[in-house]
């Protein structure tokens, strides 16, 4: 049995995206809180073997009041030459779409998101948000929705030093006449 919640815990740590708690992995495998407890710790100290032992690529650490599966240390620079040079999927037009509108408008809820766009945003903003280019950075205080703004690795990747050296849009949006006209054919 124990290899059973063992195998389970483990499957479950593969798709969190912030630590779990002991009492969140014990219910979700079915078993008491100290069984999933004595499982997790029997994991982490399976996963940092013995003197010796083959050093794996991850490890299982107890952080932030949980669990959570995370990539061994030894291999951060690997972890990082991958992510940096490129290996994972490119942002589709539909986030960079959001992420231009994060960067101009933010801080900026999801509900002002989705409405300059006109369709729902959540799957796109954990894209974001999980990739570290926007975060959480406050709560409107007239409806309590979570504002969210570029971060600095938005920055980073972008080569700007800050949001002020963003290309003024100005240019490129409609005057007079021509606002009056889109007015008439949109109402």
């Amino acid at each position: 049995m124990a290899d059973n919640v063992s195998a389970a815990l483990e499957a479950v740590l593969m798709v969190v995206d912030r630590p779990a708690s002991t009492t969140d992995l014990a219910i979700a495998v079915g078993v008491p809180v100290e069984e999933a407890h004595r499982a997790l710790v029997a994991l982490a100290a399976e996963y940092r073997g013995a003197a010796g032992a083959r050093l794996r690529g991850f490890e299982l650490r107890e952080v932030a009041g949980g669990w959570r599966i995370y990539s061994h240390p030894a291999h951060a620079a690997v972890v990082e030459r991958f992510v940096r040079d490129g290996a994972t999927a490119k942002l589709t037009a539909a986030a960079l779409e959001t992420l231009a509108i994060v960067a101009y408008k933010g801080p900026v809820t999801r509900a002002r998101i989705s409405a300059v766009r006109g369709v729902s945003v959540d799957s796109v903003m954990r894209t974001l948000t999980s990739r570290g280019l926007v975060e959480e950075v406050g709560v409107e205080e007239v409806s309590g929705a979570v504002l969210y703004a570029t971060t600095d690795l938005f920055l980073e990747r972008m080569g700007f030093g800050s949001l002020r050296e963003l290309e003024p849009l100005e240019p490129y949006l409609p005057r007079g006449a021509d606002l009056e006209e889109i007015k008439e054919q949109v109402g």
